[in-house]
């Protein structure tokens, strides 16, 4: 798993928000921008991570963030996702990997005592000048906002 790492540049990648719009990721320099990626819409440990950020969402506007929360869900089951809780950010479907693979945070995952590939639960904060400033590697699901501004 070759991950983003600090001063990486955001990826020129493209792909589907819930709504079916296109996103481009590069479209947000000259911006503060979370992407959080996070294995599965409407599982416990996700719900709580997204629905934290929704909470503390106008705090993160405040300090100039964008946000975008990344899986490999269908546009369907994140617009479900994003709908059944509100969320005022996109949730970007990426069924085909094309962002989870450019961040590298697709890879062998352990739970339970098995072994399977899935979607490393990581965020990364990117300044204005599309650079990765900050990983967050061990996400706390309940307080993750609180994460983000501390940086």
């Amino acid at each position: 798993m070759n991950t983003l790492k600090v001063g990486d540049q955001i990826p020129d990648v493209t792909v589907n928000d819930e709504a079916g719009n296109s996103v481009r990721l590069k479209d947000f320099e000259g911006k503060k921008l979370v992407v959080f990626f996070y294995p599965k819409a409407n599982t416990p440990g996700c719900t709580a991570e997204a629905c934290n950020l929704r909470d503390h969402f106008q705090e993160l506007k405040d300090q100039g963030y964008e946000l975008l929360g990344v899986s490999a869900d269908s546009e369907k089951k994140q617009a479900n996702f994003k709908n059944k809780f509100e969320f005022p950010f996109p949730l970007l479907a990426d069924i085909d990997k094309t962002v989870i693979e450019a961040f590298g945070v697709w890879g062998e995952k352990k739970f339970m005592g098995r072994v399977y590939d899935g979607i490393h639960r990581k965020t990364f904060v990117f300044n204005e000048k599309g650079l990765v400033e900050r990983v967050i590697d061990k996400v706390k699901t309940k307080d993750h906002a609180a994460q983000i501004l501390e940086g």
